[in-house]
């Protein structure tokens, strides 16, 4: 319902949960094939450094991510002593950072393609035959160097995203799992 009272007002849909009018510059970027995710969302500004400032903030270098502390007053300390307040962090393999644009192309063009080489692994691979079930359903085309989200798929966004995150699917976590599709 809610998805047909923006649209009705003029609002088009230009990714995972996320609506702008035609004069915006995201609906722009999302035309012209632009747009980008981070962190923060969608943003017509591309960038592969997003530097996270205060507690339990993440920073992006494209290549890896890093957490800054969460805890208030160990974060006061560490800034306070002139130490940078990082708690954790992890960097990307080459799997991950193929797997990232992908998903990123997904995320903001609804499409993503690998024909160059460079953008081959084996996990996408992997990724791409979980998907045969979302193809079947309509959701998502395949074709042999591309994919591409149909109408009906990008409310499911998320789910055909999730298909290519291989960390997802080999950790055997009972940690929660945040911005879990339903």
């Amino acid at each position: 319902l809610g998805r047909e009272m923006l649209e009705k007002v003029g609002y088009i849909e230009i990714g995972m949960d996320h609506f702008a009018l035609s004069s915006d510059t995201l609906f722009k970027s999302m035309a012209k094939k632009t747009l980008h995710r981070n962190f923060m969302g969608y943003t017509n500004n591309y960038t592969e450094l997003l530097i996270g400032l205060g507690v339990s903030s993440i920073s992006d270098t494209w290549t890896g991510f890093i957490q800054n502390n969460k805890d208030i007053d160990d974060y006061m300390t560490q800034v306070n002593s002139g130490v940078i307040p990082i708690s954790v962090g992890h960097k990307l393999s080459q799997e991950d950072t193929i797997l990232r644009r992908h998903i990123l192309n997904i995320m903001c063009n609804f499409e993503t393609d690998w024909s160059n080489e460079d953008l081959q692994d084996p996990a996408l691979f992997i990724g791409l035959d979980r998907m045969k079930d979302l193809e079947k359903d309509g959701l998502v085309e395949i074709f042999s160097t591309n994919l591409k989200v149909t109408e009906k798929g990008k409310m499911f966004i998320r789910n055909i995203c999730m298909t290519l995150d291989s960390r997802l699917w080999n950790k055997q976590s009972s940690t929660q799992i945040f911005s879990k599709a339903i």
